[in-house]
């Protein structure tokens, strides 16, 4: 899951600006969803996607993950997997998250991980040049010079070598490419950079795009040189959209990102299925997808169910990467109350074409992406009725926002 990366820079998904060799090749030998999307904003969706539930059961604040939830990894473990994450945490909190929550958040182990090596979890430090990194059972250690979305790539593929004859799952939360917009080791500008005072440059983004390609490249081409490949479902997306400082050049013409924001430039995002010898290559789904979906696609993955005890809201796209007949959804639904910076909490529900505000604005999301036009109930043909209606229908069954804040 790459961090703040938006459905338009892949290149299979039309994006101009970028280069995405391996995930673009990824997408044309597996499946390409063309509907998921995620919420505006990162801790949202990393509690959304572990837990299988919307924001509304679970989310206690920004930077944590509630102790008592299970995840995937804990219910992965409960059926033989080993487990393992790697990459970016930000679920257990700072002193200040704490205070505002009134309880701290999660320790991977808590989470259900076995194993990990993270930034971001204990201490901060950096993310990329001379990143500070916390191995399970170290204490967090600063490492001159190095790369930390490579010590993380080189920790995953020491994680297959070991497990390759066991069931496991691995979770790589990427740092890659959220802000700081810093170059990589593959750019000319990465020796000369002083993390101490580097100043961060949008102009970096595209090479920070492509490292994202290149670990994605190394982590695949890992799982085919031990012979892992056609026992391993591979799954790619990414948090949010894109970073609002960003333009990107798209077939469909120019697209400035607008991570945390609820519009489709802040929600819709990449998702590639690659398991060779079991999914179709060159597969494209227009199926919807939200993050409360991959909990029990992961499970059914394994040969599992969602226990009996466990409320999940998500509904698993197995059946769509198996080519089986299965159900799909006919709305994806948010409930987007951040509780960090001036963004303004909302929630919604949407098909492929129709979005409904809590609020009650109603637009053609499809036709107007940036939603500039609300349409009143005057102009709306039949369609668009028994659209909103079939969505205001969804919105009835969830909870409203906390008196303390708006709905729109």
């Amino acid at each position: 899951m790459a961090d703040d990366m938006g459905y338009e820079t892949l290149g299979v998904n039309g994006g101009l600006s970028y280069d995405t060799p391996h995930l673009d090749s990824l997408a044309q030998r597996g499946m390409r969803f063309t509907q998921a999307f995620s919420t505006p904003l990162c801790t949202p969706t990393r509690v959304q996607l572990m837990s299988a539930k919307y924001n509304f059961r679970n989310y206690i604040g920004f930077g944590l993950l509630n102790p008592a939830e299970r995840t995937f990894a804990h219910l992965l473990q409960d059926v033989g997997y080993k487990t393992a994450v790697a990459g970016k945490w930000q679920l257990y909190g700072n002193a200040r998250q704490r205070e505002l929550a009134g309880r701290g958040g999660s320790t991977p182990e808590e989470a259900g991980f076995e194993e990990f090596a993270l930034w971001q979890y204990i201490e901060r430090g950096s993310r990329y040049k001379s990143p500070t990194v916390h191995y399970a059972g170290h204490m967090p250690e600063v490492f001159p010079n190095a790369y930390g979305p490579d010590l993380y790539t080189d920790y995953i593929e020491d994680f297959f070598e070991r497990y390759q004859n066991e069931p496991f799952l691995l979770y790589f939360p990427m740092a890659l490419p959220h802000d700081p917009f810093l170059p990589p080791p593959s750019h000319p500008d990465f020796d000369s950079l002083d993390i101490a005072t580097a100043r961060s440059n949008s102009g970096y983004f595209a090479s920070m795009v492509n490292y994202v390609d290149k670990l994605v490249g190394r982590i695949t081409g890992k799982l085919r040189e031990l012979g892992l490949d056609r026992q391993t479902l591979v799954l790619f997306t990414t948090d949010n959209g894109t970073h609002r400082s960003v333009l990107s050049q798209h077939e469909t013409g120019l697209i400035r990102g607008r991570k945390a924001f609820p519009v489709a430039a802040g929600t819709r995002v990449p998702l590639i299925a690659y398991w060779p010898g079991t999914i179709e290559p060159g597969t494209i789904s227009d199926a919807l997808v939200d993050f409360t979906d991959f909990l029990p696609t992961m499970l059914e993955t394994a040969g599992s169910t969602v226990p009996d005890d466990f409320t999940s809201d998500g509904l698993s796209f197995y059946g769509q990467l198996t080519g089986q007949v299965d159900t799909t959804r006919d709305w994806v639904y948010c409930h987007y109350d951040p509780r960090w910076g001036q963004f303004t909490p909302a929630r919604w529900a949407q098909d492929h074409t129709w979005k409904l505000y809590g609020s009650g604005k109603f637009v053609n999301w499809s036709e107007d992406p940036d939603e500039l036009q609300a349409l009143e109930d005057t102009t709306l043909d039949e369609r668009a009725r028994l659209a909103k209606s079939r969505l205001q229908d969804v919105l009835d069954r969830m909870p409203s926002l906390p008196q303390t804040t708006s709905e729109d």
